[in-house]
């Protein structure tokens, strides 16, 4: 999940009729009446929080590693240019396949039981890929990885909250902030150093098998501390939407990836035409769905609150822009001026280090002040940002230096930090409590869609404007030509950032604060215990 799964608490209190909690083992005790499925005396809850953040880490920095390291890929296993895409678009689409079912049988079967299988399956196709023998090894790991991350990511959060009471909430919400922001700033530069070291000669491969022993402590440690939770009421898992959505963005990413490569042959452009009357078949059958059982995949009512169908908008903009962005940067520092990979991670240092400090003041000091303005402001911080590195990378070309990228990148930075941190909230601030759950699940879902949609689109904003056949006649052009085609996809990142600020208008002028120490929320019955209001 890079900064892609920043997800806070709901905004509104639990209306009347909340359902109960069920919370069941020994891990960090049962609840009786405060509001949550722990007691709030145990200690070893932290425990169980450090556990589950250390998994939510170890996928936001999976889901930022990998840029660093794929040049290195592509020499070492003569990967083509589909194939890089699909070694980073391929987790995010499975990511963004899986979640929302993810969460769902995480309700269903136990949060804690999803949760270490999708911990194992994420264990396991990390060796798989630290161990891929060729591409097509590397890119079906990927997948594996990004489905297992589905089923582990989702749970996360619902197991906070069947854990803690929501006077202690704001605090655990706070360092899952600081965990987003370690994730963002060391994830580059984490790859950077194991790619650069050449640990036992194995090149790029440990950037995977790092996750091997934390995957395990994860496990064993997981099956003692972490209580096991369900949602209050049977559910049933909405097998035909999941069929649907995986085919209608299959449909429309696998063309992207390979179109350019394959010469865009007709049947990719029937492909990506044909995945929209597929997405209109999954809104028939979700509304078809919810009528039938009220178990739907997605719940299609919370398109009808304004704020949250514009913030979904939001999102998938958002994504398109950071799925485009670092992986054109990263083939552009290291192939196109031929920088180490420590030194593209270096680079990128003071770039996480602004997101992570302005994210801080973003959610603490300037929204609950300024509401919207402070998203939109960021939205163009964002933009100016990426229109003076394009000045920059003209006026320098490929004698740019590392300190001559800081300005720009620190204002993207800035810029990024306004909008990821509070946009949840506001994204959130108008759904109903009853249905935040579902709410949190699209939201994640939409990001990964963009990320992976960014990437696709990589091939046509990049890799679209250069001529491999003139770079393989005069190969000391390289440099020129990934040179101007970064600028392009800068050009495209600044246009789309533009829309994004225009339909941040639609968002509410001052976002709903999620609640710190829930003292406005009505008190349980005896013995009840409140649903948690995120779940996916």
């Amino acid at each position: 999940m890079s900064s892609h799964d920043a997800v806070t608490d709901a905004a509104n209190p639990a209306g009347p009729g909340t359902d109960s909690e069920t919370v069941t083992g020994t891990g960090t005790g049962t609840g009786t009446g405060t509001g949550t499925g722990t007691d709030s005396g145990d200690k070893r809850r932290w425990i169980a929080l450090a556990i589950v953040m250390t998994a939510a880490f170890m996928d936001l920095v999976d889901a930022t590693i990998v840029n660093i390291a794929i040049p290195s890929i592509e020499r070492d296993l003569g990967a083509t240019i589909g194939a890089i895409q699909w070694i980073t678009a391929g987790y995010a689409l499975a990511f963004a396949a899986g979640l929302i079912t993810g969460g769902r049988l995480g309700d269903i079967y136990g949060r804690k039981r999803l949760f270490l299988l999708g911990t194992a399956g994420f264990t396991l196709a990390s060796a798989l890929c630290g161990l891929a023998a060729n591409q097509e090894m590397l890119i079906g790991s990927r997948l594996l990885q990004g489905a297992a991350a589905a089923m582990m990511v989702p749970q996360v959060l619902s197991i906070v909250h069947a854990t803690f009471p929501a006077h202690e909430r704001g605090k655990v919400f706070g360092l899952f902030g600081a965990i987003v922001g370690l994730g963002a700033v060391s994830g580059p530069l984490l790859g950077a150093l194991l790619t650069q070291w050449n640990i036992a000669g194995l090149e790029w491969r440990p950037i995977f098998l790092i996750n091997l022993p934390v995957g395990v402590a994860g496990l064993l440690l997981g099956r003692k501390f972490i209580t096991e939770s369900k949602a209050p009421k049977a559910l049933r898992l909405d097998l035909v939407g999941v069929l649907l959505v995986t085919a209608a963005l299959l449909m429309l990413i696998y063309p992207l990836t390979r179109g350019r490569e394959l010469d865009w042959p007709l049947w990719g452009h029937l492909m990506m035409a044909g995945s929209l009357p597929v997405f209109g078949a999954l809104v028939a059958y979700e509304k078809y769905k919810a009528r039938k059982d009220g178990s739907p995949l997605v719940e299609l009512s919370l398109f009808k609150v304004k704020s949250f169908a514009a913030g979904i908008a939001v999102q998938l903009t958002f994504g398109v822009v950071m799925g485009i962005f670092f992986l054109v940067w990263t083939l552009y520092m290291q192939t196109g001026l031929g920088w180490t990979p420590l030194r593209a991670g270096l680079t990128g240092v003071p770039f996480s280090i602004a997101v992570s400090v302005a994210a801080g003041l973003s959610v603490q000091q300037l929204v609950p002040r300024f509401g919207r303005k402070v998203l939109q402001t960021g939205a163009l911080t964002m933009a100016a940002g990426v229109l003076l590195y394009l000045f920059e990378a003209d006026r320098y070309g490929t004698g740019i230096a590392s300190w001559q990228m800081i300005p720009p990148l620190v204002v993207m930075g800035l810029g990024m930090g306004l909008i990821v941190a509070p946009l949840t909230d506001a994204v959130l601030s108008e759904v109903p409590r009853e249905h935040a759950g579902s709410a949190s699940g699209l939201i994640n879902t939409t990001t990964q869609m963009g990320n992976a949609l960014g990437l696709g689109l990589v091939s046509v904003v990049f890799f679209g404007t250069i001529d491999d056949e003139r770079l393989a006649k005069a190969p000391t052009e390289t440099g020129a030509a990934f040179a101007d085609a970064f600028q392009n996809s800068l050009g495209w990142v600044a246009g789309v950032l533009a829309v994004i600020f225009l339909v941040m208008f639609a968002l509410p002028a001052k976002p709903k604060q999620h609640l710190e120490g829930g003292a406005d929320e009505p008190a349980p019955e005896p013995g009840v215990e409140k649903e948690p209001a995120l779940t996916h």
